[in-house]
């Protein structure tokens, strides 16, 4: 009998299609105001069981997330004896009773080339409290080898520490008096150097490569956290600087110095391509990217050859 439909014209059939189409609106809008007026279609025994068992695993879940959390806290039972902060281990503080977070700290302020003059400097370690360090303060031995010496010409000429008598791991470092050459140090020398590390060894020789040496102790405060206080402990000495061929460098040459950047390179490519050679750095003056500040930094390692 469906076959029938297509012996309609057009518009019989369009007319039809309208039909059906406005008959399943309405059978909608009927389903839709029972469910609105409270009405509910019959539902089998097996889709109640199933509605009631996830209505009761949800409260059981919602039970279960408002009961405290458990967390596991590691207990460990301070055993109190002698030690040195300038040589226990982490497993060392841990059992003393200190948190895992101090004996970190500790660490930390050792490898940066920080030591423990006095079980009063132990006191002001970060996180460590007033009880804890009243508690501690009894059983902290510090070595003779980390304690300052008397400030005399005798004790000057030597170093406090002999790398071959100390532990392994610690750095022995300098005495006050002693003075370093801050061009020829290698990052063995300067981490004996009281206030630096590892870390910064390593960034003041990356620095003066990228310079081609210093020129002044007081370079070393363009490095970030290196302290003036720290310059007592150098000097240079006349070096002959890796100077910067102004007029043959390239433009990755140029930018690469501490001193110079993507603009001030650009502005010397631009110059040599219109006008040549610049022959002195009173021509880097007329450049207006270039300050009279840098200028007078830079003097020393430009060459114009």
């Amino acid at each position: 009998m469906w076959k029938d439909f297509f012996y309609f014209t057009k518009s019989e059939r369009r007319a039809v299609l309208v039909l059906l189409a406005l008959l399943a609106v309405l059978s909608g809008g009927n389903l839709w105001l029972r469910m609105r007026q409270g009405e509910t279609l019959p539902l089998s025994a097996s889709d109640n069981g199933r509605i009631d068992s996830f209505l009761v695993s949800v409260e059981e879940k919602r039970r279960v997330g408002k009961q405290p959390r458990q967390t596991y806290q590691p207990v460990v039972s301070a055993v109190l004896r002698p030690f040195d902060p300038n040589t226990a281990d982490s497993a060392t503080l841990r059992s003393l009773g200190l948190s895992a977070f101090i004996a970190r700290n500790v660490v930390k302020y050792r490898e940066r080339g920080g030591v423990f003059r006095t079980p009063e400097s132990f006191s002001r370690m970060y996180g460590l409290k007033p009880e804890q360090y009243e508690e501690l303060k009894p059983y902290i031995r510090i070595h003779e080898r980390f304690v300052l010496p008397e400030r005399d010409t005798a004790l000057r000429e030597e170093p406090v520490l002999s790398r071959d008598s100390l532990p392994y791991g610690v750095i022995g470092k300098y005495p006050e008096g002693t003075v370093v050459n801050l061009n020829e140090a290698d990052t063995a020398a300067l981490k004996r150097v009281p206030g630096i590390g590892s870390g910064l060894a390593r960034m003041i020789v990356a620095y003066r490569n990228r310079l081609g040496g210093f020129y002044a102790v007081s370079q070393l405060q363009e490095i970030p956290y290196i302290d003036a206080s720290v310059n007592r402990w150098f000097k240079v000495e006349s070096v002959r600087l890796r100077q910067l061929e102004v007029n043959r460098a390239s433009l990755d040459r140029l930018r690469s110095h501490p001193y110079m950047n993507f603009y001030k390179a650009k502005a010397i490519m631009e110059y040599r391509r219109k006008r040549g050679k610049l022959k002195g750095i009173s021509q880097l003056a007329l450049l207006e990217e270039f300050s009279e500040d840098d200028l007078e930094r830079l003097k020393p390692y430009l060459s114009f050859e």
